[in-house]
């Protein structure tokens, strides 16, 4: 007998948990209302894009319902009215302000501050303004400065052979030695205390504005080497360095390389072939730097989303979606710091190896 109402006993358990979800879940479906659905629907696509988009604002939180933004000055130019200097407030919520606004979505300067002209068309400005990853790079400099010399201030009060230093000096040394001992010296040559600024600069750089981007809090947050133009910049002062410092015989292999002549005369298909690899190396650079940082931020965002998409789904599925994005979000967290690393030290190779192929190779000193 115990054990027969034993029995009954967890089978109206397991009946008690699956009816009521679904009756949960059905009284939700009758008290959302097609109005109060579209309300509550998340517009995942316009919270990716609006994180990995640039700003005229930078908006810390939301609370009460009420967003709270930094607004940031704009700087403008036009050849109509000459310069103009404002507050990004003044062009909240579709607001126009001395005849410029931010073009609307489906315009092609959607985002931007644009005017009319004498036509009515939409033209942009000269656009000097401090945006949000404007903002973020000053920022992110000025703390790496911090750093740098405040690891130099510790080497000027301390003379050579005291205790090995501890804390953030440490790991700056560790970095250091790292990168100069295992990517500079080898890619580079003989000449690696040449460049060894311009690369150490390129990877913290890198490394520092991959991690703020990853905090979720201001002043973190921001998108900047997920944005090209960003890795562009970083691509171009590579570019330079490799070709500006590079010696005769490199260029003879770029114009002259030591193959058939039949492949250089009449039809210079070799050399054409080399000046076109040295312009596709910094595009590479550039597009590898972008793609991965900005394709890990929109990949952690998505998964979040799935907790506030899964809201209005039966409680169960709500339930178990929530959970299963927390432990992928913080899986791909965790990733992204190896990532923040690997794409900074991965530049800095590539940079460096660049650099030693333009290089005369000699014994290293």
């Amino acid at each position: 007998m115990t054990r027969r109402m034993h029995h009954i006993g967890w089978g109206w358990l397991i009946a008690l948990l699956f009816v009521l979800p679904v009756r949960a879940w059905a009284q939700q479906e009758e008290e959302i209302t097609p109005a109060r659905q579209v309300e509550n629907e998340v517009d995942v696509k316009k919270i990716v894009f609006d994180h990995i988009g640039d700003a005229y604002e930078w908006h810390i939180t939301t609370w009460g319902g009420t967003p709270v933004t930094l607004p940031l000055p704009v700087m403008l130019y036009s050849p109509r009215s000459g310069w103009h200097c404002f507050s990004s407030a003044r062009l909240e919520e579709g607001g126009s302000h001395e005849g410029f606004y931010i073009a609307p979505e489906g315009s092609p300067h959607a985002g931007k501050i644009v005017e009319r002209d004498a036509q009515g068309a939409e033209v942009r400005p000269w656009d000097f303004s401090l945006t949000k990853n404007a903002l973020s790079l000053l920022l992110n400099s000025l703390l790496l400065m911090a750093f740098v010399l405040g690891t130099a201030r510790w080497y000027r009060r301390h003379p050579q052979g005291s205790d090995a230093p501890g804390g953030l000096v440490g790991f700056m040394e560790m970095l250091v030695m790292m990168i100069q001992d295992d990517i500079i010296r080898p890619c580079v040559g003989s000449n690696y205390r040449r460049f060894s600024p311009y690369l150490l600069t390129a990877f913290f750089f890198i490394f520092v504005n991959n991690l703020m981007g990853l905090l979720p809090l201001f002043p973190g947050g921001a998108n900047v080497t997920g944005n090209i133009a960003v890795t562009l910049v970083l691509a171009c002062c590579t570019f330079l360095a490799v070709n500006l410092f590079g010696t005769r015989h490199y260029w003879k292999e770029v114009f002259w390389p030591d193959v058939p002549w039949w492949l250089k005369f009449p039809v210079p298909m070799m050399p054409l072939i080399e000046f076109f690899g040295v312009l596709t190396k910094p595009f590479a650079l550039m597009i590898r730097l972008f793609a991965n940082m900005l394709a890990g931020h929109m990949a952690m965002l998505v998964l979040f989303s799935l907790i506030f998409i899964s809201a209005s789904m039966w409680p169960l599925l709500n339930g178990s979606l929530t959970v299963a994005s927390v432990l992928f979000s913080v899986f791909m967290n965790a990733l992204e710091l190896l990532v923040a690393f690997i794409q900074a030290y991965v530049f800095t190779m590539l940079s460096a190896v660049f650099i030693g192929l333009a290089q005369e190779r000699g014994v290293e000193e």
